[in-house]
């Protein structure tokens, strides 16, 4: 290719902003190479404009789908119907979504009506049930189906690929994206602490008192789950008065509803709004444990030297299980406030966990990611499908 490979990136929320900024950044250094753009969808609105935020960045193209009450499907359709409307006028080289959102399914579907290639970064992430987590297990299958690009951050995840179908010289092990964003602004917030919001305890926190920082806002703990959830901490902020049990809630009222209910009122447990990410990254430093459902939290704080204790019974993200660095415990009233209390009591359980091996990367994830996609030829769809018949041939024949 003899001009610039035309690159667009599109974020919906504030996961693929953090996970696909430095792919962003790292692409716009090398002008004479790529022409990179982003747009995002505004799925998540008040938390994507945070993360915005932290990494300077502003939209080429914002869509605006956000709606009060909006369902999966109200997104999917917003995203697929805009993005067709775009590719009409204009066609980039590649289409780069991140990860298992609606945006990135309904995106990346639209690019495949528009004969737009894409490359999916996060690719082979698998719990195998496509209802756990909802809908993002079958938005991450079916954006496999739809990439010519899979930058798998594992070889766990690469193999799952392979067992979908992916042919090999589709897939790339480049490790996860979130690692490099996560040293771009731990080494930030190490050198000069951000700015924290006023309903951030930070003087109870003067004395070094242990402190558990808390995340939640998967679907499938919806209702029960939650109740379970908070009903964990409530004991567990009884039995150690002493440990600071700090909460930014989620905005989606399905979360915020049991959250207030059950723990509102207790002096050591503090439920604070959504931290932007730069807070964030400093709470997670200063953490002594992490409970939370959240995928990116699972990759972030063993590289942090953290202990987690995910909320979910099934994980897409099995290495750091099986590296002893996290552990599942369901939305399990008893099992979370027994491997909870286990972890503030033994200083010892707490660091065997915090020295485990972070098995999702070393920070050069969007390096490979450019140098592949700057290396790949970008022919026409005819040749695409004799490149493929072909390797089909040649593994036959091996």
């Amino acid at each position: 290719m003899t001009r610039p490979l035309q690159a667009t990136l599109v974020m919906g929320t504030r996961p693929e902003v953090i996970k696909l900024a430095p792919l962003y950044l790292r692409l716009r250094r090398e002008p004479e190479r790529f022409s990179p753009q982003f747009w995002t969808t505004g799925q998540h609105r008040e938390l994507l404009d945070q993360a915005l935020a932290t990494f300077a960045l502003t939209p080429d193209r914002d869509f605006q789908v956000m709606r009060p009450g909006q369902t999966p499907s109200d997104v999917a359709a917003a995203v697929l119907g805009r993005f067709q409307e775009t590719f009409a006028r204009e066609r980039p080289d590649v289409l780069i979504v991140q990860g298992d959102t609606t945006t990135a399914f309904a995106a990346s579907l639209a690019a495949f009506y528009a004969g737009v290639r894409v490359a999916h970064v996060e690719a082979g992430l698998r719990t195998w049930n496509r209802f756990a987590p909802w809908p993002e297990e079958a938005n991450r299958q079916m954006i496999s189906c739809l990439a010519d690009f899979h930058f798998a951050p594992t070889s766990r995840a690469r193999d799952n690929l392979l067992a979908q179908g992916i042919e090999e010289n589709r897939v790339w092990v480049t490790g996860n994206t979130v690692i490099d964003a996560l040293d771009l602004v731990v080494a930030r917030v190490r050198a000069c602490a951000p700015t924290l919001p006023p309903d951030f305890p930070a003087a109870r926190l003067a004395d070094d008192r242990l402190m558990v920082l808390i995340t939640g806002h998967r679907r499938e703990n919806f209702g029960g789950g939650f109740e379970a959830i908070c009903r964990a901490v409530a004991r567990l902020a009884e039995r150690f008065p002493r440990c600071e049990f700090v909460y930014p809630v989620h905005l989606n009222p399905n979360v915020r509803e049991p959250v207030a209910r059950l723990l509102s009122g207790r002096e050591n447990v503090h439920l604070i709004e959504p931290l932007a990410y730069e807070p964030f990254v400093w709470a997670m430093d200063r953490a002594s444990l992490l409970l939370t459902d959240s995928g990116g939290v699972q990759e972030e704080a063993p590289h942090l030297g953290k202990p987690v204790l995910v909320m979910r019974d099934t994980t897409e993200r099995p290495e750091a299980v099986e590296a002893g660095t996290a552990l599942l415990v369901g939305a399990d009233e008893e099992r979370i406030v027994a491997a909870c209390a286990r972890l503030l009591e033994d200083p010892q359980a707490r660091a065997e966990m915090a020295h485990a091996v972070n098995p999702y990367g070393d920070g050069h994830a969007s390096e490979r990611i450019a140098e592949i996609l700057g290396n790949a030829e970008f022919g026409t769809r005819k040749e695409e499908e004799i490149t493929t018949k072909e390797h089909k041939k040649n593994k036959k024949r091996r």
